[in-house]
């Protein structure tokens, strides 16, 4: 048999041609949005003054298994898609695992990450139903950065409230959103009433993801011709970014490979649900009996510390309420925390699935993470988002376990992106001055009791 390439490239004529929507084949569903104002579940209709109509439509729909990806937004897919699938054999040859470890990378476009797959659908279908602006949210950069992108394409204006600490820490990723023609604004600001509000409670605080949410719902409400649009969490975004697992999938086959074990790192899970998406659907109908990983931060642990709980969506509680693991809307991460996966909750679908037993979850301290990727940038040649490197963390020590068990185990993992914009977190981290941070159990229990209280 001929050796596995390096990089593995699916055509521009395989790349897939629909979405894949896991919650078609889910035995449960996820529990319906609610309401803040009645705790009644939402209808379509209720979302159509923050999203656009298609958005809210997918958003909502739990029976279509696969979208049709229109044709423009595959025109501008095939600008930097298929992405490869890379076999990292200078990794498993450092580690003297007998492990095969792949990794889908999804770093070969402006953004550095796999979240531009989501804000091209997202600008698309705004633009299409004659909206005139966006507004988003963004953390460590990379949503906003790939949303400037593909607005900038479609020529929409766009506001982006970006964490006030990842502002500070990441000049360039601003300057970058700035080059699309983006309207950059740090968050908690002076510009909306829900960010005077935080800033008048709190004037010293560095923001939340929870934060810049509730300032953009704002903005696009009170806009005409405005929307939101959101990055990560809601089942729309799952649904575009499963174009990364569906890739990964095809590539497998061609190569005569499936894996045993998925790893994604896990946020607000965009980039996990798209990956794991047709190895899910594979695991729910007992076809393939596989560990599907959700790899977290310790210092914003929604998974393996929070609370499965309906609670908002944003800190100023302006959001409908979801079902999932949360640490409280109120939760602020650690200043120190260098990456993105900031956000307090986690994808429904994605908290459905870990609560009925379909995927694990682990969490590690940004130290240990930024050990291994510094380990994968000298062997594998890509400098790694801080995100994905709580991936390759993962999938390390799995390799690791092969190697003293002797298992010859085929391990799959998301490369989100690259972290040339994270410098001065590397810097930290090679000067020895970087930190860890794990909130106490008395820290969370303030986010618990602040839970809404929905029977």
């Amino acid at each position: 048999m001929a050796k596995i390439p390096y990089r593995f490239y699916l055509t521009e004529e395989q790349m897939p041609k629909q979405w894949y929507n896991l919650r078609a084949d889910m035995k449960e569903q996820p529990d319906p949005l609610l309401n803040p104002a009645d705790l009644k579940p939402l209808k379509e209709e209720d979302l159509y003054p923050i999203f656009c109509k298609e958005l809210a439509h997918q958003e909502m729909d739990s029976e279509t298994a696969y979208y049709d990806i229109p044709d423009e937004i595959l025109e501008m897919y095939k600008i930097y898609r298929p992405s490869p699938l890379i076999r990292a054999y200078n990794l498993e040859k450092e580690l003297g695992t007998p492990a095969k470890i792949y990794y889908k990378f999804e770093g070969n476009n402006t953004s550095g990450s796999h979240k531009l797959n989501s804000a091209i659908a997202q600008a698309y279908y705004a633009k299409k139903q004659g909206l005139t602006s966006l507004t988003t949210e963004t953390g460590a950069g990379q949503w906003g950065t790939a949303l400037s992108e593909a607005c900038s394409y479609f020529k929409l204006p766009l506001t982006v409230f970006m964490v006030k600490c990842s502002y500070e820490q990441k000049p360039f990723r601003k300057a970058i959103m700035q080059t699309f023609d983006a309207n950059v604004i740090p968050s908690p600001s002076n510009t909306t009433e829900v960010g005077r509000k935080i800033l008048e409670s709190n004037p010293d605080t560095t923001g939340s993801l929870g934060c810049a949410i509730s300032e953009a719902v704002e903005k696009a409400v009170t806009t005409e011709g405005c929307r939101y649009v959101l990055g990560s969490v809601l089942n729309q975004v799952l649904l575009h970014q499963s174009i990364i697992g569906l890739e990964a999938e095809k590539a497998m086959n061609i190569l005569g490979e499936y894996p045993d074990v998925v790893i994604g790192c896990a946020g607000g899970g965009s980039n996990l649900g798209g990956l794991i998406a047709p190895f899910m659907r594979d695991k729910i109908k007992g076809e393939k009996d596989i560990r599907i990983v959700a790899v977290e931060p310790a210092s914003c642990p929604s998974f393996t510390r929070g609370k499965y709980a309906y609670d908002f969506c944003d800190t100023g509680k302006v959001t409908p309420m979801a079902k999932m693991y949360t640490l409280g809307c109120s939760f602020m991460p650690s200043a120190n925390h260098a990456g993105g996966l900031r956000y307090h909750g986690m994808s429904p679908i994605l908290s459905k699935l870990y609560h009925d037993g379909y995927m694990e979850a682990v969490s590690y301290e940004q130290t240990k993470v930024f050990e291994a990727a510094k380990l994968f940038a000298r062997v594998e040649t890509i400098l790694p988002a801080p995100e994905s490197s709580h991936a390759i963390r993962c999938a390390i020590d799995e390799a690791l376990k092969c190697k003293e068990t002797g298992e010859e185990k085929t391990i799959l993992f998301g490369l989100t992106g690259t972290g040339y914009f994270d410098m001065t977190a590397y810097n930290a981290f090679n000067e020895g001055t970087m930190s860890d941070y794990i909130p106490t159990d008395e820290d969370l229990q303030k986010g618990f009791d602040a839970l809404p209280k929905v029977e």
